[in-house]
């Protein structure tokens, strides 16, 4: 065992491939939608649970299993959620009806906690010098495989089957799952307790109720009834969740961890840090496939809407190992904040060119750019922030968080694109405008939240990067 222990560096590679495989099955499914709704025989709004049940899926086991993993053994929980997630890929590879894929997709949603289990086997194991940037790189991994997923989405539809999204990734699951087994060894760190009942089901019904809401806002409408009850009620077991888990003797989430101001400040960017990023990967492809004639677009097809997000990949390759120096250079602070104003960039760029596909290029690469930094930057934020043994669900909520706010975001810009339809149901070019000016607008709000994180752990922060030993207060 002490052997293997030594061997970080394949630690590290099986992580990224487990991490992979995750990010591509959450992405590659947006661009096939229509695909899907023609081979299942179904409707675009019935389609469309394929991710919203795939998304209450992840929000509610990626904090829960994270929880697990910081009590039973990050590597025993990982192995577990890497099965049960390549069982929900067969189940969907398989699938010809929405039924069975869906399914499918909701089984899938426990590979959420694939990247909080990651964070921690990676503080819990390696030298105290890579850590940051580890969890750095790996935490970019999540957008190269979202940047991945929508790229080959199109080629695979047009030159295998829709089968494929999901068997491709399967062999990733397969193989991760037995890298693991094999390489990476059981964290020693383990945080004792309980998964708190009451908490867990109290926070369920919050995560549901909201992301539903946020999810069928665009389609049945904001002020409609159905929307404005769901809200409510997300609202009130939200307050009901964080008053059951403050008085637990054993809460699924420690309010104090939650209350600690390097944490909450982080949470609140990364909410609205996600309210703008993945507007790139819902809307623009619906921009750029819009016919010429309509006096906008560029009459792409899925396959080249995907491979117009390529920059995105590809400048997060680049840049996602350069974020742990940066943090230790400048602080993980500086980085969020700067990866605020690069993505808000990328959107003003769409709102003030988009009339070329090199405009798209530009905008999509300058994204990567920040989406890499801001990943890394907030992870290392939370990590910092707490003791090893709550990092699985520390950095599961933040991922969480930022989440919800990514589907609040899509849910907003979706609407304003909706609302602006023309007589033939097509969007007006405003409505695309729009959606992009309310996009820079969540980062640059996301810049000014990143303000608000504490300076006076920054040095500490930069000491425990370089030499992984706190500086005392």
């Amino acid at each position: 065992m002490e052997a293997k222990r030594a061997h970080y560096q394949v630690s590290f590679a099986v992580l990224s491939l487990a991490a992979m495989a995750f990010s591509i099955l959450q992405s590659a499914v947006i661009p096939a939608l229509p695909s899907l709704e023609h081979s299942l025989h179904t409707s675009a709004d019935a389609v469309a649970w394929l991710l919203t049940g795939y998304l209450l899926s992840a929000a509610i086991a990626t904090p829960i299993l994270g929880r697990v993993g910081d009590m039973l053994g990050k590597e025993k929980v990982l192995l577990v959620i890497l099965l049960v997630l390549a069982a929900g890929t067969l189940v969907s590879a398989l699938a010809t009806s929405l039924p069975v894929m869906l399914a499918g997709r909701i089984i899938q949603g426990a590979g959420g906690a694939v990247f909080p289990l990651a964070f921690g086997i990676i503080r819990d194991e390696f030298p105290p010098e890579r850590v940051v940037g580890a969890i750095g790189f790996l935490s970019s991994v999540l957008g190269v495989g979202a940047g991945l997923g929508i790229v080959l989405a199109g080629p695979i539809i047009v030159h295998l089957s829709y089968h494929w999204l999901f068997w491709i990734p399967l062999a990733m699951c397969l193989a991760a799952a037995l890298a693991t087994w094999i390489f990476i060894p059981e964290s020693p760190v383990r945080a004792p307790g309980r998964i708190s009942v009451p908490g867990a089901l109290l926070m369920s019904g919050w995560l549901v109720s909201g992301l539903l809401a946020v999810s069928e806002g665009p389609i049945i409408g904001w002020a409609d009834p159905r929307t404005l009850a769901l809200f409510l009620g997300a609202a009130v077991l939200l307050v009901w969740w964080a008053r059951s888990e403050s008085r637990s003797a054993s809460p699924t989430i420690d309010m104090k961890m939650m209350r600690v101001p390097e944490v909450w400040t982080t949470n609140l960017a990364a909410l609205l840090f996600g309210c703008g990023m993945y507007v790139m990967f819902t809307i623009v492809p619906q921009f750029v496939e819009t016919a010429k004639h309509q006096g906008y677009g560029f009459g792409a097809s899925v396959t080249q809407s995907g491979l117009d997000l390529l920059p995105f990949a590809l400048a997060m390759l680049v840049v996602a190992p350069l974020t742990g120096r940066l943090s230790t250079a400048f602080g993980s602070r500086r980085v969020l904040l700067a990866a605020c104003c690069f993505s808000a960039l990328s959107y003003v760029v769409l709102v003030l060119w988009h009339t070329h596909t090199w405009d798209v290029f530009l905008s999509a690469a300058i994204l990567g750019i920040g989406i890499a930094m801001g990943f890394a930057s907030m992870t290392n934020l939370v990590v910092e922030a707490v003791p090893p043994t709550q990092t699985g669900v520390a950095t599961g909520m933040n991922s969480n968080i930022r989440n919800i706010g990514a589907a609040l975001g899509a849910g907003i810009a979706t609407s304003v694109v909706v609302g602006s339809l023309m007589t033939d149901g097509t969007p007006k070019e405003h409505g695309y405008i729009l959606a992009f000016v309310i996009s820079a607008a969540a980062m640059a709000v996301a810049a000014g939240a990143t303000l608000a994180i504490p300076k006076h752990r920054e040095r500490e922060q930069l000491q425990t990067a370089l030499t992984g030993v706190a500086v005392a207060e």
